[in-house]
């Protein structure tokens, strides 16, 4: 058996949350599944999905930087108990503790990611604390467990029982009863957490009705016993066998017993003449029952969990977002979303939080938010009719559609633009591009047969890739066109035609797309070296195919020499994309310059919004 960290160091933590995302991959669906509360959206799973892989992102950026950013500029290998001899240098504990509760943060996605998001951020606070050596082995992780739990109830508006808070608890309770090392702790924390898990129902009325234990609770025990994993190599039974099957072998008596099962819905027996909804070979379509004294040796019947009761009605909307504010501030926030709406979730700290919240005015929630201080990466989802508030049973199965389109798109000007078209859009914030997870789960939105992938940046080519990928594997038929820029991505769907074949269509957008020639126009944030020199942080660039080829000190007259550069070589058509922050002017002087200065040339300007680049330019 492979080498086990025996103390909560860096590559445990790396370890951990690569194993988290794992578990919460394969238990996703499930968990989408189950998911009737607060409201029955479908969504949680994936949510916490999203939520982890921007942690395991953050913290592997931490271990890149140290292997690439050693003393003298050497790489460095990773520290690991495999290694022999004494530890070479990496990342601190407290380095890949925050960076998981960082990553967490700002990736949280829904009610139950953002509540996980603080339980990482609780315990990245006690693990991260100056004395590390007291606060990495058993006697840590049960201060770290505690804390986190303590700290997400806080961050909680209106807490209720039976939800992923209660879960939380009750792993913090059984892990300040263990003695002994991490992995003794984590079993203990995990056990605490089936346990607790299966009590659920009886704590939640919605879930009682549903037949279903709690979703986000279920996520966290998926995260628990990925620690279990990390410090004792096993993964508990659970993890590795159907859940239907571990009901059969705890019933049976059979090896195992002692281990929790995860409840995954109750079940009702089916009667003399209903048929059975279930098949031996597909032991995930079942749900059992917790096994309890009247349960005979033979396994429950497998049926279909009875549909969810619909909520008395509910706020309209989810609002998401980041916010740079105060402390002071964000108190005056929680009160006023607070009178606003409910499932109010408020985490963070030291100056970013992470803000949810269902509302009827979203607008309100939002400029609340404008109020205490800068909110970002704002996300609102509607509630509609037919989905969030209406029972499994009145929702009529959406038809898969043939082909659909699914882009990322910088600024949401640019959003807005794509969507008229038809395509599925995934939001690159400045700076930040979108995981693997937020491209299939957009290509999962899009609900069609066949899919075209527009990833609109070279950098996200290999994401992109994998989420194709992953996609086919779960039946879709999924073409990648390497778009390189939003401008290409326009070209794309100006020639797309659901109507035709779909290798006839893809072969269209990409030469359409291949035919654009692309450019930006942003500003410099610091000297570098460039391919036409060094620029100063405040110089603007005139950037085309990627490489900078002008520098100049303003905007127009950069933009200009860009565009002449680019029409030497021809074209018919400039598409400019203009940024919030682009000068008023400069669309007005470039397309009375192209008309000017070139015969039979249009030009067609866009609003962008916050896309990063002062400007995007194509040429047709």
């Amino acid at each position: 058996m492979a080498q086990v960290p025996q103390t909560f160091d860096a590559p445990a933590v790396r370890t951990w949350c690569g194993l988290a995302l794992r578990a919460l991959g394969r238990a996703r669906e499930e968990i989408d599944a189950i998911n009737v509360f607060p409201v029955a959206d479908g969504d949680t799973g994936t949510n916490l999905y999203l939520t982890v892989e921007s942690a395991v992102t953050a913290v592997e950026a931490v271990f890149a930087a140290h292997e690439a950013g050693g003393p003298g500029g050497e790489a460095l290998p990773l520290p690991g108990p495999a290694l022999a001899g004494p530890a070479l240098p990496g990342p601190s504990l407290a380095e890949a503790a925050r960076a998981m509760a960082h990553g967490a943060l700002i990736g949280a996605r829904g009610n139950s990611g953002t509540i996980l998001a603080q339980l990482l951020r609780g315990m990245a606070q006690v693990l991260a604390a100056d004395d590390e050596s007291a606060h990495s082995d058993g006697r840590g992780l049960r201060l770290a467990l505690r804390h986190a739990a303590d700290s997400a109830r806080r961050a909680v508006a209106h807490p209720v029982e039976g939800t992923v808070l209660s879960v939380a608890s009750a792993a913090a309770d059984a892990a300040t009863g263990a003695e002994g090392d991490c992995g003794t702790v984590a079993r203990a924390a995990y056990d605490g957490a089936c346990r607790a898990l299966a009590a659920t129902p009886g704590q939640l009325a919605a879930l009682e009705r549903a037949g279903v234990v709690d979703a986000g609770g279920r996520g966290l025990v998926a995260v628990l016993a990925a620690l279990v994993e990390t410090f004792t190599g096993e993964t508990p039974a659970t993890e590795s066998t159907p859940p239907g099957r571990a009901a059969e072998a705890t019933r049976a008596g059979r090896p195992g017993e002692d281990q929790p099962t995860v409840p995954h819905a109750r079940v009702h027996s089916a009667g003399p003449d209903e048929p059975s909804a279930c098949r031996p070979d597909e032991p995930s379509a079942c749900r059992w029952d917790e096994p309890s004294a009247s349960d005979s040796d033979e396994p429950s019947a497998c049926a279909t969990p009875p549909a969810p009761a619909p909520s008395a009605g509910g706020p309209a909307f989810e609002v998401i977002y980041l916010l740079e504010a105060d402390d002071a501030a964000v108190d005056r926030l929680r009160q006023r979303l607070d009178g606003l709406g409910d499932s109010l979730v408020v985490v963070g700290g030291d100056g970013l939080w992470n803000v949810h919240v269902h509302v009827d005015d979203a607008g309100a929630a939002v400029e609340a938010g404008v109020e205490a201080g800068r909110p970002y990466r704002i996300r609102i989802t509607h509630f509609g009719a037919g989905d969030a508030h209406t029972t499994r049973a009145e929702r009529r199965p959406r038809e898969r559609a043939q082909r659909a389109v699914v882009a990322v798109v910088p600024g949401d000007g640019l959003a807005g633009l794509y969507t008229e078209a038809g395509a599925t859009t995934v939001p690159a914030r400045p700076g930040e591009l979108p995981a693997s997870g937020e491209l299939v789960e957009a290509v999962r939105r899009a609900h069609a047969r066949e899919v075209v992938l527009l990833p609109n940046d070279a950098e996200l080519h290999d994401t992109a890739a994998a989420a194709a990928e992953q996609a086919r594997g779960e039946g879709v038929r999924v073409a990648l066109i390497p778009t390189r820029s939003a401008v290409q991505g326009i070209a794309a769907l100006a020639v797309h035609e659901p109507g035709r074949r779909f290798d006839e269509d893809v072969v269209a957008m990409t030469s359409a797309a291949g035919a654009t020639r692309h450019a930006e126009v942003t500003v410099a944030e610091r000297q570098s070296w460039t391919t036409a020199g060094i620029c100063q942080a405040g110089d603007v660039l005139g950037l085309i195919e990627g490489d900078v080829a002008v520098i100049g000190a303003d905007v127009t007259a950069t933009a200009k020499t860009v565009l002449d550069r680019m029409l030497s070589a021809g074209g018919e058509l400039v598409t400019l994309v203009l940024g919030d922050d682009a000068p008023d002017t400069v669309a007005d002087h470039l397309r009375t310059h192209v008309r000017d200065s070139y015969l039979a040339v249009d030009t067609v300007v866009y609003r962008g919004g916050r896309q990063g680049a002062l400007l995007l330019i194509g040429v047709e």
